[in-house]
């Protein structure tokens, strides 16, 4: 039995993806790293398979046509063994002496009645040049080594919210809520975090670094340039966020609350990045997205008393 499964999507990711790789192979034969080759045109595909050879039974090489980030994340989602789900980009790696505790935590709590729906982990910046690395940490909104509800969650700092890179998912909970991230799109790895949460019951925070989320190529995703190139990606990740809450119908106050409070943050980035390109077809763009946004926060509070105020 495998508990943890680990999607690694690759697109020509030759130069780095051993490292990442690497980072996750001493979790033996208790994890799976899904290597997903999403239609590389370099090596990749060459270096999943000899990984593969190398750790059979630990290591599965995935081929398939190109389709984005997103559909790499569900190729795993459709062939993880796992009982636990979790993703790590191919220029980013984890803490091998992190990983191998939540290992153990797992099981632990797998043995006992509160198994967990999410697990929460720190993660680290780590930004090229910088010599002291920035640690995004939760002990101020979780309650540390428990298991725990929305209910014992507090506030989260203004700017903090759960990202890919510290979340766990328990597999079948990824597969009961329908979760299918759109093709040929960046930026779903917010939609892949907040779908979800309507589904999460339990969590468990673990306040240690264990992801290594890597910051410095030219032409990452982050990269201010490179999002107002592909905005219109990110406007529509936004949009199906949006729908995901007006659908949700979230009766948990804290839930709804924190919910609410990240997809602040992201029409906020997105409206950022609208102004910054600054052409007046994406001011347009702005527009129509604060109305959606505020459409579906009027009909939610039709619904839901106490609801936060609309943007």
């Amino acid at each position: 039995m495998k508990i943890l499964s680990v999607a690694i999507p690759c697109y020509n990711s030759q130069d780095y993806m051993a490292k990442c790789i690497e980072s996750l192979l001493p979790g033996g034969s208790d994890i799976e790293i899904l290597v997903v080759d999403d239609g590389s045109k370099d090596e990749t595909a060459r270096i999943a398979d000899d990984y593969e050879k190398k750790y059979p039974g630990i290591v599965r090489a995935i081929h398939q046509e190109n389709g984005g980030h997103g559909e790499a994340v569900n190729a795993g989602i459709r062939n993880a063994a796992g009982i636990y789900f979790k993703v790590v980009d191919s220029d980013d790696w984890v803490d091998s002496e992190v990983l191998l505790e939540i290992i153990e935590k797992l099981k632990e709590l797998l043995k006992g009645p509160d198994t967990v729906d999410m697990f929460i982990s720190n993660f680290v910046y780590d930004k090229v040049g910088v010599r002291h690395k920035k640690v995004m940490q939760y002990r101020t909104a979780c309650p540390k080594e428990e298991v725990f509800t929305w209910s014992k969650m507090w506030p989260m700092l203004k700017g903090h919210y759960i990202l890919m890179h510290s979340v766990i998912y328990r597999t079948n909970l990824l597969r009961e809520c329908g979760l299918e991230l759109p093709k040929h799109t960046f930026y779903v790895d917010n939609l892949f975090v907040f779908q979800p949460l309507p589904y999460v019951k339990k969590m468990y925070y673990l306040d240690k670094p264990f992801y290594h989320y890597f910051i410095g190529r030219d032409d990452q995703s982050v990269n201010e340039a490179v999002m107002i190139r592909r905005i219109d990606q990110q406007i529509r990740v936004n949009k199906l966020m949006i729908d995901t809450m007006a659908a949700a119908k979230v009766s948990e106050k804290r839930l709804r609350s924190y919910m609410i409070s990240y997809l602040d943050i992201i029409t906020t980035v997105s409206s950022i990045m609208l102004i910054r390109s600054g052409t007046e077809e994406n001011l347009e763009k702005k527009k129509e997205l604060w109305q959606i946004s505020h459409q579906e926060r009027v009909l939610s509070a039709q619904g839901q008393k106490g609801l936060h105020p609309c943007l």
